[in-house]
């Protein structure tokens, strides 16, 4: 297969190049280049790069095909360099190789697969910024560019199995407020002890919808922070709540009800990463099915959570390699991700 062989070039050159979030223009200018010399009219908007089956029709639908071209940073652990693409028994090592290059190259790979063939829709691949930071100059900053999108496929390193439903992520900001005092005296109001009462809420409470897919909604203290010095009594302790949601909860709602729990002060950092569902009788979804892939909801976020039409997130590679040291995809799962995603859309009609 021509586009697999090309789909493993198109990556040893992405993970040759940094392209931490907000830090993508390399690997923006080198993609750019080399669709351009595939032929294809590039449309770019910062790092965020997309292209568009031709001829367009107005009267079908459109189907967004859409993965991210920025890292994180390599943590601590490496034996390989990291932008040193090397092969070693089948496996293509480098940062970025699994989250997400090889979800770029292979919907890359499908698209023009598809786009050559008369479709039921109108296709764009969208390769974009951000989406590690959740960044507002990522995919949120190019939807408004495009057509109305009657579907969405979110490459996201999934083993091929269509992920339905994603968990959203609202970070809150909690301050609890007492009033200082000596220490060695039974004076003010120490606002770490108003804070463990929060605290412990926050760890307690269980909300009543719980999802089949996604489970309840998880409520978690991951930060900390009181006190000037040991002999006084703090008047201010500040925490942080990790909230991931579930499909029956708006991040908003949630909100409201925490503040309505808490005797803390409580801020919100966004509302914008809503949990997202799509019903497992699209059309879409069936096909997975009948290709002997299990629908699932997943824990982590993605752009997904920025898109406001069905999607699936659904790609090579495994979750549990991302962020790792010594990063790697399967170059058998870079070909096997190009045929079922060609198996999934040719002929597909998103409606």
């Amino acid at each position: 297969m021509r586009q697999f062989y090309s789909a493993i070039d198109l990556l040893k050159g992405m993970t040759a190049i940094p392209s931490f979030s907000r830090g993508e223009t390399a690997v923006a200018d080198y993609l750019q280049s080399q669709w351009q010399k595939a032929g294809h009219t590039v449309h770019r908007k910062g790092n965020n790069l997309w292209l568009t089956s031709q001829p367009f029709d107005t009267a079908k639908p459109v189907i967004l095909l859409n993965s991210h071209i920025d890292t994180v940073k390599p943590v601590d652990g490496w034996t390989k360099a990291p932008f040193s693409p090397v092969e070693v028994d089948g496996r293509l090592y480098g940062l970025g190789s699994n989250d997400a290059g090889g979800c770029v190259v292979s919907l890359y790979g499908a698209f023009t697969i598809l786009s050559a063939r008369p479709q039921p829709y109108n296709l764009i691949f969208l390769a974009s910024a951000e989406e590690e930071v959740s960044g507002s100059n990522g995919v949120e900053s190019v939807l408004s560019e495009l057509p109305p999108v009657a579907f969405g496929v979110v490459g996201e390193p999934t083993a091929m199995h269509p992920a339905v439903a994603e968990k959203g992520l609202m970070v809150i900001d909690c301050i609890s407020h007492g009033k200082s005092g000596h220490a060695a005296r039974d004076e003010g109001v120490n606002a770490i002890l108003l804070a463990m009462k929060d605290i412990g809420w926050f760890h307690s409470y269980t909300f009543p919808q719980q999802s089949d897919l996604l489970g309840p909604v998880k409520m978690t203290v991951t930060m900390i922070e009181a006190g000037t010095q040991h002999n006084v009594v703090p008047d201010t302790c500040k925490f942080t709540i990790d909230v991931r949601s579930n499909e029956f909860y708006s991040n908003r709602l949630l909100f409201d009800i925490i503040r309505e729990k808490v005797a803390s002060e409580v801020i919100p950092r966004s509302f914008r990463l809503n949990s997202s569902c799509t019903d497992t009788c699209h059309p879409f979804v069936r096909r997975a099915v009948t290709l002997g892939k299990t629908p699932f909801g997943s824990p982590t976020l993605s752009d997904q959570a920025l898109m406001p039409f069905p999607t699936v997130k659904i790609g090579p590679g495994d979750s549990a390699r991302s962020h790792t040291a010594d990063e790697y995809i399967l170059l058998s799962e870079i070909r096997h991700a190009i045929e079922t995603y060609v198996l999934l859309l040719d002929g597909l009609d998103p409606a």
